[in-house]
């Protein structure tokens, strides 16, 4: 589960180090995974790897309980909601390439619960932030209260980026910022065309317990 940083391939040129603005927070967060306990490590990795899977489960949910109470408007919320979060790790993705932050590990050569990517897989914004920042948000247009959830969920999942030594904390940072801009900006979209898109959604289909057949009339 830990790899050594030093292990990384030198990085090509026209690359940015963001050491410099809070590789030291970064480094006090390493350390304290390095000391913490072995099932804390394991969780923590583990929900950082596979805890997005956990945002499409609310999606189907939001959208789910929507179409059962007949409420196509949030019903078409929710489906919208997956595509509100591409859009968002589009956006996020664009700005790695133009940006091209080495990753810490590489910058500062520690040892970090999650191998160390390779050189061109970068490092601001953490994708992982702005995907689950634009899930919560979009999931806000479903329900208050899945949003809630998936808040909470995407902060975790912010500081586990960090905690397993994925990203320094400016990267969560505008991770969450690009990913919650985005989602607002089409949720708001979404929610406006929301009425004239609903007649698309196919009304629930109510099963009735059959009773006896009426007698034909003479």
């Amino acid at each position: 589960m830990a790899a050594l940083a030093s292990q990384a391939a030198p990085a090509p040129g026209n690359t940015f180090d963001g050491a410099g603005i809070d590789g030291p927070a970064y480094l006090d967060v390493v350390h304290a995974a390095q000391a913490a306990p072995g099932w804390f490590d394991r969780a923590a990795d583990a929900y950082s790897t596979y805890g997005l899977a956990l945002f499409a489960v609310l999606m189907v949910h939001g959208w789910w309980r929507a179409r059962g109470r007949g409420d196509r408007d949030r019903a078409v919320r929710a489906l919208a909601a997956p595509v509100v979060t591409v859009a968002a790790f589009a956006v996020s993705s664009a700005l790695k390439l133009l940006v091209r932050e080495l990753r810490p590990c590489q910058s500062l050569h520690v040892v970090t619960l999650e191998a160390c990517p390779a050189t061109g897989d970068w490092s601001f914004p953490s994708n992982h932030a702005a995907i689950a920042a634009a899930a919560a948000v979009a999931l806000w247009f479903v329900s208050r209260r899945l949003g809630l959830v998936a808040s909470v969920c995407a902060l975790a999942m912010a500081a586990s980026r960090v905690w397993v030594g994925a990203h320094y904390p400016h990267d969560i940072a505008a991770g969450l910022a690009v990913g919650a801009a985005v989602a607002m900006s089409l949720g708001l979209l979404v929610r406006g065309f929301a009425p004239a898109l609903a007649g698309a959604i196919p009304r629930p289909v109510r099963t009735f317990a059959l009773g006896p057949a009426p007698e034909a009339s003479a």
